[in-house]
């Protein structure tokens, strides 16, 4: 069974805040926007049928160490027998406490990171758990199997250093290609932020980075994936910053993509 949880935070948004409203906003595309529930490849996401809604983790604090640890239990706690997990963020921190918690159950874990930036920061503005850092955190601890990222587009000197460092893979958008899409291994997951899009596609984020991926582009992405994939993340929605709920259906589509490959 596919399991949804919403995790509200973006305290360790660097930028703008607003990505907490991201999973009522993305949940609510299900019955107020304009499409159906069918994934391109002719499979019916139905909540209670295919996948299991769990709601949200309720934060009562916002220090950041303590935000990290409930989260990460969360996962441990629903990540049993056969269960995958697909998480709404958030900022992207959460995906650090989410993809450890994946890695205490497969010691062999492959990420793909889709994103327009390697967050790969040592430790930025002072905030080890910032959402510029959650891939620095994992790569130190050193419980990933490898490390993919494409459409990044924000590289600066710490990051290529860190990249070298920690052996990352990454597919920069100026030399974007879909070699790397064969040489994915299993178990897979996918940490999906919304600013891989162009801006253009993806109005309601929260750091515009013109020059990404189409939706199409995107969605061709996680169709093709040959690896089993066993959980995700889709994450740095700001709602706030949205045009019609333009990105939120785009984000509801993903999920259902996402959720289509997921399924046994």
């Amino acid at each position: 069974m596919i399991k949804l949880i919403g995790i509200p935070f973006d305290e360790n948004s660097s930028y703008l805040k607003g990505s907490a409203l991201a999973p009522l906003k993305i949940r609510s595309m299900d019955s107020d926007g304009s499409a159906n529930r069918f994934s391109e490849h002719g499979v019916e996401i139905v909540e209670g049928v295919n996948y299991k809604d769990l709601g949200d983790i309720v934060f009562t604090i916002s220090n950041a160490e303590k935000v990290y640890k409930k989260i990460k239990q969360t996962i441990q706690d629903e990540l049993i027998a056969s269960d995958k997990i697909i998480c709404f963020g958030g900022d992207h921190s959460i995906s650090f406490p989410v993809i450890e918690a994946y890695c205490e159950k497969y010691s062999n874990l492959n990420v793909l990171h889709l994103d327009a930036h390697a967050d790969l920061y040592d430790n930025y503005e002072n905030n080890p758990f910032s959402h510029a850092s959650p891939f620095a955190r994992l790569m130190e601890k050193g419980i990933l199997k490898s490390l993919t990222q494409v459409g990044v587009r924000t590289l600066n000197t710490h990051q290529k250093e860190q990249a070298k460092k920690y052996n990352v893979t990454i597919i920069e958008m100026k030399d974007f290609n879909l070699e790397f899409i064969e040489a994915l291994k299993e178990p897979l997951y996918i940490s999906l932020d919304l600013d891989v899009l162009d801006p253009a596609f993806a109005p309601g984020i929260s750091h515009h980075e013109p020059g990404g991926l189409s939706t199409r582009t995107l969605i061709s992405i996680l169709q093709s994936i040959n690896a089993p994939i066993v959980g995700a993340d889709i994450v740095e929605l700001n709602p706030k910053r949205d045009i019609n709920n333009m990105t939120a259906m785009v984000a509801y589509k993903l999920f259902k993509e996402l959720a289509s490959k997921m399924i046994n």
